[in-house]
């Protein structure tokens, strides 16, 4: 029985998973996004997230502990710059792990985990969807008239202005 054991061990030993995992964030800070089997990428989630969260707050103790767990002064950069900018106002949830499918030789269970904040496609649908709201429907639906309405006022005054310009000749 696994009774409060939490940790997913990836089948390593404790020095072996730490290095792993920590090669795996920087190649996920550096890359945005990376695919690994799901076990891999649930356990870099969890390794990850609080490193972003410490990157929010740019100080010289939060930078000497996110690279006691990086080890790679690049991607602590790159990390404080970058990413903490971009998610600045997230309150969390700063990994999106989405399934992939079987790899072809061993069958595994593979996933691309990446930033949200990074991602374009995903983040442009939303805020299009944000956009359209009932209220914005009436306020289109009430200036559409408005707007075919003036075409027509600018028609009746082209005519009167070529009269006016005849007169002056």
């Amino acid at each position: 029985m696994r009774h409060g054991k939490k940790i997913n061990h990836l089948g390593r030993q404790a020095g072996h998973r730490k290095l792993m995992l920590a090669n795996m964030a920087c190649s996920l800070i550096e890359h945005k996004r990376i695919n690994t089997t799901v076990a891999k990428a649930k356990a870099l989630k969890q390794y990850v997230e609080p490193l972003v969260t410490k990157s929010k707050e740019d100080t010289t103790h939060n930078r000497r502990v996110v690279f006691s767990y990086l080890r790679n002064k690049y991607a602590v950069t790159e990390l404080f710059r970058e990413v903490a900018a971009k998610v600045g106002d997230r309150p969390g949830g700063y990994t999106r792990i989405i399934k992939l499918g079987n790899r072809l030789g061993d069958n595994a269970d593979m996933a691309m985990i990446e930033l949200v904040d990074f991602n374009e496609l995903y983040n442009a649908t939303k805020k299009e969807a944000k956009k359209t709201t009932r209220r914005s429907r009436t306020k289109k639906a009430e200036t559409a008239p408005a707007a075919e309405a003036a075409p027509a006022t600018e028609a009746d005054n082209a005519p009167a202005a070529d009269e006016n310009k005849e007169a002056t000749e």
